[in-house]
C-alpha cells in the first residue's frame, strides 16, 4: 500500500485563499513599497504561513505580476480603443470616461507601478507597464505638444494614482466615496486631458 498523501486544499478554498493573499499583498505593495514588503509580511498579514504564500504564487515578482497584469491589458484596451475610435474629441471623451473607471478599478495597480516603476525595471509586467504609459503619452500629446501639456498629462496620470491612495495611506480611509469621487474626477481630468477644443463639451460639464 502507498502512504496516503496530503490532501491539497478543495478549489473553492484555494480561490478564496488566493484571493484573500492578492488583496493584502496589493494594499501592502502600494503603501509600503514591492522592495519594503516581503512574503513573510504578506503571510503575516493575511494570518497564513509563508509556505502558504508559495504554494499560490512561486515568487515575490510571480505574485506582482498576477496583481498587475490586469490592470495593465485593461489600460491597453482602453488605449487600442481610443486609437482606433479615431482619436475623434468624442473619442477623446469617450476615452476620459474608460480612464476613470480604471482609475477607481484599478487605484492600488497603477499607483504602484506609476510610483515604484523605476526602482522595479526588469520585472516584465512592469517593464511592460512603463512602455504603455510613454505609448500613452505620445498619444494624447501631439508631437508638437507644448510643456504645458506634459505636464498635464503627467498630473493626471500620477496625480490620480496619488490622490486616489493617498488617503488609504495617510489617513486610513478613502479619499471620498465612489459616487463622490467619479464626478470630480470628471471634472479634472477633463481639465487636464482633454483638448482646449473639447475640454467643454455641451453635457459633459
Amino acid at each position: 500500500m502507498t502512504p496516503d498523501l496530503p490532501l491539497s486544499p478543495a478549489p473553492g478554498i484555494r480561490t478564496k485563499t488566493g484571493d484573500e493573499l492578492r488583496s493584502i499583498a496589493l494594499q501592502q505593495f502600494a503603501s509600503v513599497g514591492f522592495a519594503a514588503t516581503s512574503l513573510q509580511h504578506i503571510a503575516d498579514a493575511a494570518g497564513f504561513s509563508k509556505s502558504t504564500v508559495l504554494y499560490h504564487f512561486a515568487s515575490k515578482e510571480a505574485l506582482l505580476a498576477d496583481l498587475l497584469t490586469p490592470a495593465v491589458d485593461g489600460l491597453t484596451q482602453i488605449l487600442e480603443r481610443y486609437v482606433d475610435a479615431g482619436q475623434t474629441a468624442a473619442s477623446r471623451v469617450q476615452f476620459i470616461d474608460d480612464f476613470i473607471d480604471f482609475l477607481l478599478q484599478y487605484r492600488l495597480e497603477l499607483h504602484t507601478f506609476i510610483n515604484q516603476g523605476q526602482s522595479l525595471g526588469g520585472i516584465d509586467v512592469v517593464d511592460r507597464a512603463r512602455e504603455l504609459i510613454v505609448r500613452l503619452s505620445d498619444t494624447l500629446c501631439r508631437e508638437d505638444a507644448s510643456v504645458e501639456e506634459h505636464l498635464r498629462f503627467a498630473v493626471a496620470l500620477g496625480g490620480a494614482a496619488y490622490s486616489l491612495v493617498a488617503g488609504m495611506t495617510f489617513l486610513g480611509k478613502d479619499l471620498a466615496p465612489v459616487d463622490h469621487l467619479r464626478p470630480a474626477l470628471r471634472t479634472v481630468i477633463t481639465e487636464l486631458l482633454a483638448p482646449v477644443t473639447s475640454r467643454h463639451l455641451p453635457g459633459k460639464q
